[in-house]
């Protein structure tokens, strides 16, 4: 149940041979996102449960989920370039219905990532999840 964009990623991963390429991928994809203003870096904003500063605004449009996202780590920026191909643009109700472990899991980033970057991809999930369902 993944986005165009998310089918994207996975399929340029399939193409990419080794985990440093795909690293790399992911930092393009971070340094590619549009930075947040620093007056919505603020803790309303501030993900807890990640080792980096993470800030994940939501933006909603009727029934629409679609959030921006910054961190002052550069992979962190291409995770959360993931996560906005994982879930921008879907209903709320489609937000919540993706499995992120799975779809994530299809990249091997629980293979590669620390355990400090995994969990904070998880706490970037859940508030995520929690801001479509706030919104819902």
């Amino acid at each position: 149940m993944a986005s165009e964009a998310f089918e994207e990623i996975a399929e340029t991963f399939e193409f990419l041979d080794d985990w440093e390429e795909r690293y790399r991928h992911v930092i393009e994809l971070g340094k590619a996102m549009d930075p947040l203003d620093d007056a919505v870096k603020v803790p309303a904003t501030k993900v807890d449960g990640c080792a980096s500063q993470v800030w994940i605004l939501p933006r909603i449009d009727g029934d629409r989920f679609d959030f921006q996202g910054d961190s002052d780590a550069i992979i962190v920026r291409g995770l959360i370039a993931v996560l906005h191909a994982l879930y921008g643009g879907l209903s709320h109700k489609d937000v919540l219905a993706v499995d992120a472990p799975e779809e994530l899991g299809r990249l091997g980033l629980d293979e590669h990532l620390s355990s400090q970057r995994s969990n904070g991809v998880r706490a970037m999930v859940e508030r995520i999840r929690l801001l479509a369902s706030e919104a819902a």
